[in-house]
């Protein structure tokens, strides 16, 4: 028998009482896992923190209120592709490797547990990560925002996260655990740079600045963008492209798995 038919014979008679606590199980297991591994949540969380705070807010410690808003969308932006990246990528890559992910499909749960654990642990880590850059940018940037404001903008990071989760995810069918980091970092410092993260697009080439838009990250920045009361165009048209992203991303990478596992 395969993996597959014996991963999908034991839940299918389940109750919904059953079948959602084995999501919530199998979600506090994979959050557990993640947060107690320093090897995961201090690189995460740490790198756009610590580049806030040298190029957004020291380098920048004479600028005007929206500038300061301004550097603090972008790398709120910056610091939630993280989780969705790596927390993806890389893990998917090395649970592939080491048969891990395996053994998951060979246990009694559901198929779509696996996958719901790592989308809810990067929502938290992207959570942490909005909740760190919102206490430099309101304590040390002086950002001054109210209370919906800035739950808004912690929500969009949660949110925003998962379109770069069906981005690593389909990274981590393709190559293998120890490539895996090197290749995200080709795809993530890049298109934070290209999306005008670090460097507004109107300071880079006109030719940066037309391409700009196939970036997810250049969408979900109008989004922080938005959030934080500088929006600069409808939201919905970000949401779409997002969306589209995030959709594409993972049937690609889903279809990938069935095939090689």
């Amino acid at each position: 028998m395969s993996v597959t038919a014996i991963a999908t014979v034991p839940y299918q008679g389940m109750t919904s009482r059953r079948l959602l606590a084995a999501y919530a199980m199998e979600a506090r297991s994979e959050c557990l896992r993640y947060f107690r591994a320093p090897g995961f949540l201090l690189p995460v969380t740490l790198f756009p923190t610590m580049f806030y705070l040298l190029f957004g807010i020291v380098m920048n410690h004479n600028a005007d209120a929206n500038t300061a808003r301004y550097l603090l969308a972008s790398y709120g932006v910056f610091g939630v592709m993280s989780p969705g990246l790596f927390g993806f990528g890389v893990s998917l890559a090395m649970e592939r490797e080491n048969g891990l992910l395996t053994l998951k499909r060979a246990m009694p749960m559901p198929p779509g547990a696996y996958l719901l654990g790592k989308m809810v642990m990067a929502m938290l880590a992207a959570a942490i990560v909005m909740l760190l850059l919102l206490a430099l940018g309101i304590g040390l940037a002086h950002v001054q925002l109210g209370v919906s404001q800035a739950l808004v903008f912690i929500v969009t990071g949660m949110l925003g996260v998962l379109p770069f989760c069906a981005l690593g995810m389909l990274v981590g069918t393709l190559v293998k655990g120890q490539g895996a980091p090197g290749v995200i970092n080709l795809i993530y410092l890049p298109m934070s740079f290209l999306s005008g993260l670090w460097i507004p697009l109107s300071a880079l080439p006109q030719a940066l600045q037309r391409i700009a838009p196939i970036w997810p990250s250049a969408h979900l920045q109008q989004l922080a963008l938005g959030s934080l009361g500088m929006g600069q165009s409808p939201a919905w048209p970000h949401l779409l492209v997002l969306l589209a992203y995030g959709v594409g991303f993972f049937l690609l990478a889903a279809r990938r798995l069935r095939r090689v596992g």
